[in-house]
């Protein structure tokens, strides 16, 4: 067929067409991918389960954790979670991989969770019976849950890692490490000393929160501390301290850097090395998001409003010429009995784009109401 030309009349006149390698290429393309399309369908498992007596709130929270991840490590997972949720979706999951099992001849170690659902069902309405004539009515939702389990054994290794890695988290300040973001701390320790380093690390960065916490002079409770480098040689530590505000640390006493040098000599017990530390005052400090964070909880211990706090914080950072921001809290906010998460973003923030510097940090703080979680991500600049 190929090189061969044939006639084609259009309605009035035979036309010549001229057949090439692209004609029949293309035709084998589409036959490849309707077969391509037929293997799916026999290496995927659809399992429905309609009007379960569960909003569809609490069931996806649930399934946002089990997205993505393996059969095996699924069931470990729901057996351990805490929540009520979790059992119908464990006997959905369980059903759907014995049909794979035993209908398909499926094997269960090869099974990945590519897709799992949950819309809102109807409401059923109900009365609640009490006696005298006090009986009240009731509304309880429902909700349906679709899970799709796929087979990937017949698939390459870097499609394997596509379907497992679905929906997982990174830090954006490791994943940008070597091109926009550098290491905070730089030492060399054989591998046995490694994690003795690390503690080290940890001990002396905790030392120099806590002197500051106790000796500066502040209303709104922020440290002021961006973050702290530490480079160790043979004989030396240094240790550099990127503070915001500088002057509440230094004014009033001139030899307050001296007495943390030694409350930190004296909790690590050094004595052939040397310490040195020094501070470096930040331009811009409400542009780095560990001091936004510490402005944002001090308004959260207050019982400030929690959009009230993250408005104010965005202000704050326009004002230090950023591109985009980003702020997360999550736990009981506003002493609500069910905890959830709010954000709020403004601007741009690129996450997915490793030459864009972006700023991260993630800060605890503690209220009356419980722990809250607040994560603050600011986009900078491209590099």
């Amino acid at each position: 067929m190929i090189g061969h030309t044939i006639a084609v009349h259009n309605g009035k006149e035979h036309l010549p067409i001229y057949i090439t390698d692209r004609m029949i290429s293309n035709k084998n393309k589409d036959l490849e991918v309707r077969k391509r399309e037929k293997e799916d369908i026999k290496t995927e498992v659809y399992a429905l389960s309609q009007s379960i007596s569960m909003s569809a709130h609490k069931a996806r929270r649930v399934l946002d954790q089990i997205r993505g991840r393996s059969y095996q490590e699924t069931l470990m997972i729901l057996e351990l979670m805490p929540y009520r949720a979790c059992y119908p979706i464990f006997k959905l999951i369980y059903s759907a991989a014995a049909n794979a099992k035993h209908n398909m001849g499926l094997n269960e170690e090869y099974l990945v969770i590519i897709k799992a659902t949950v819309n809102e069902g109807t409401t059923v309405k109900k009365l609640k019976p009490r006696a005298r004539g006090r009986s009240y009515p009731i509304k309880r939702p429902t909700c349906h849950i679709t899970i799709v389990l796929k087979d990937i054994s017949l698939y390459e290794e870097s499609v394997v890692e596509n379907f497992i890695s679905m929906g997982q988290k990174i830090n954006p300040l490791g994943f940008r490490l070597g091109t926009t973001q550098g290491h905070h701390s730089l030492w060399f320790a054989q591998p046995k000393n490694y994690s003795k380093g690390l503690q080290e690390d940890q001990k002396i960065r905790d030392c120099i929160k806590n002197y500051v916490q106790k000796n500066m002079r502040i209303s709104s409770g922020v440290e002021g501390i961006a973050r702290i480098e530490i480079q160790k040689r043979i004989d030396l530590i240094q240790i550099i301290i990127h503070m915001g505000f500088p002057k509440l640390l230094v004014e009033g006493k001139p030899r307050r850097i001296e007495e943390l040098q030694m409350n930190v000599q004296k909790e690590l017990n050094y004595v052939n090395r040397k310490l040195n530390i020094a501070i470096t005052r930040i331009t811009k400090p409400y542009g780095h998001p560990n001091i936004l964070a510490e402005f944002i909880a001090g308004q959260l211990r207050n019982r400030v409003s929690f959009r009230k706090a993250i408005k104010k914080a965005i202000e704050l950072t326009e004002q230090a010429d950023t591109k985009g921001i980003q702020v997360q809290i999550a736990g009981r906010i506003d002493g609500k009995e069910i905890a959830r998460v709010e954000w709020i973003r403004e601007g741009r923030v690129p996450l997915q784009t490793i030459r864009a510097k972006i700023d991260y940090c993630s800060y605890r703080v503690r209220t009356i109401y419980g722990v809250l979680g607040i994560k603050i991500w600011i986009f900078v600049g491209e590099e």
